[in-house]
């Protein structure tokens, strides 16, 4: 059952999946209009998933579950990585590669290789104020508090 993202409970799941570019607006409102249709469709055991999404920035998908009724199962996560495989191939992004950063530099949101990223770090070209974006958020309320984060408040600091 798709619902409005910002109706889901604080504590719903969150998964988000960051593109390797950003969509085109037409790609943004054709990904929207499927993954609402997923979305619409996604059970757990023949069980009605509450769920909605955002896309931010052009390019991170975001989908929320509210766990409250009905708990993604097995086979409910693997129809989503499915899908996004899907979407991956549909529209040639990357989607599911988690060895990889986004952060902004200065506007600009940039996406780079880990090993990019760390030889940023070590030349000074990023540092641990940088706005790094923390994929790694597992309910709302962190994804709305502690997505966007200087790097030394997430799972970046280690390169620091």
């Amino acid at each position: 059952m798709l619902v409005p993202f910002d109706q889901l409970p604080d504590d719903a799941r969150i998964w988000i999946y960051q593109s390797n570019r950003k969509f085109s607006e037409e790609e943004t409102q054709d990904i929207s209009q499927k993954i609402a249709f997923f979305l619409s469709q996604w059970t757990a055991h023949r069980a009605d998933l509450e769920a909605g999404f955002e896309i931010k920035y052009q390019r991170f998908i975001v989908i929320g579950l509210n766990q409250i009724n009905a708990s993604a199962s097995g086979c409910s996560i693997d129809a989503s990585v499915h899908f996004i495989q899907q979407l991956e191939k549909l529209y040639q992004v990357d989607l599911l590669d988690k060895m990889n950063v986004t952060f902004y530099t200065g506007e600009h949101i940039a996406y780079k290789p880990l090993t990019d990223f760390k030889a940023m770090v070590k030349s000074g070209a990023v540092s641990k104020h940088t706005i790094v974006f923390n994929n790694l958020v597992t309910n709302k309320i962190e994804y709305l508090e502690n997505w966007e984060v200087p790097a030394t408040d997430s799972w970046h600091s280690r390169f620091f």
